[in-house]
């Protein structure tokens, strides 16, 4: 399936809509999350559920959906125990969701490869080295290309001196490459990045992902009543397409409680405030489900 089918929508001025969270999803459908890879294992051990879960996310409406890669660079799997199937559970997430592209049987829909920064897990870690991350990040959008995803997300960015290294690992395959930041309001109100124990400027961590050769730049893992902030940031140094998934609710690592704040009518009507400033996609993260990302696809 070819990523042009995404550059037509946002050429047309069409909302490109994104799926909703995976991890959350799996658990609210009863999936045991790991204390290390968080929702890793279930590529291998519950891929009948996770196929559904994007089989469910294109029938709402999304036409990018995101294999579950978000939490399985090889820092983490070996950490849970999958030190030898570091390639199994990376392909399987990525077979999984080409696989319920095909069942789905919708035409225009894309499969993006989720790429974090995030390595550390809840087991107290060291984090790895530069050359360690550089080797891993290289290791994980290999797979990628070897296993045909038309898109990389560069998820969850918030730490700067990580950020370089994985947009430019991204873009190095070739392909289409998503730059999502996360972001958080200070005590005084200022726009932060989300990364906790730290007050790093949001501006910080956009000059460091605009990078040239990007495909579009969004928001995610992000309270929606920032979003518009954040993103009136990225377009004053940023002129491609812009998006934003927010989450909901708040990580007890490693469960996710699922607070009820963000109602998909309340995506919705977020939604229609963005389009209005002239968002190219939404979609969500972490808390949102099917029933929100059907939401935000009435509003294309």
């Amino acid at each position: 399936m070819s990523y042009e089918t995404i550059e037509e929508r946002i050429a047309a001025k069409q909302l490109v809509v994104i799926d909703g969270g995976i991890g959350t999803e799996l658990e609210r459908r009863g999936v045991p999350m790991d204390k290390q890879s968080w929702s890793g294992t279930a590529n291998l051990e519950q891929s009948d559920v996770l196929e559904q879960i994007h089989v469910d996310y294109v029938e709402a409406g999304a036409r990018i959906i995101t294999e579950n890669t978000f939490s399985t660079l090889r820092p983490m799997l070996e950490a849970a125990g999958y030190w030898d199937r570091v390639g199994d559970v990376n392909r399987a997430a990525i077979e999984t969701a080409l696989r319920a592209r095909e069942r789905a049987g919708v035409d225009g829909v894309v499969v993006a490869g989720s790429l974090s920064h995030w390595t550390e897990g809840y087991g107290g870690m060291m984090p790895p080295s530069t050359q360690e991350l550089t080797d891993v990040f290289g290791e994980m959008a290999l797979m990628m290309v070897e296993e045909g995803v038309d898109l990389i997300l560069c998820e969850m960015m918030y730490l700067p001196q990580r950020i370089e290294l994985v947009v430019s690992t991204a873009l190095e395959t070739g392909l289409p490459v998503w730059a999502g930041l996360s972001a958080r309001q200070g005590e005084d109100g200022s726009l932060l990045s989300f990364a906790q124990g730290q007050d790093i400027p949001f501006a910080e961590i956009l000059a460091v992902a605009n990078r040239p050769g990007l495909a579009a730049m969004g928001v995610m893992h992000t309270g929606s009543p920032i979003v518009s902030g954040a993103m009136a940031a990225i377009r004053q140094d940023f002129d491609g397409p812009v998006y934003a998934y927010p989450d909901s609710g708040m990580f007890e690592m490693p469960n996710w409680r699922f607070d009820d704040s963000l109602t998909p009518a309340k995506l919705a009507d977020y939604g229609k405030q963005w389009v209005a400033e002239g968002i190219n996609g939404i979609g969500g993260c972490c808390g949102l489900s099917p029933a929100h990302i059907k939401a935000v696809a009435n509003l294309a």
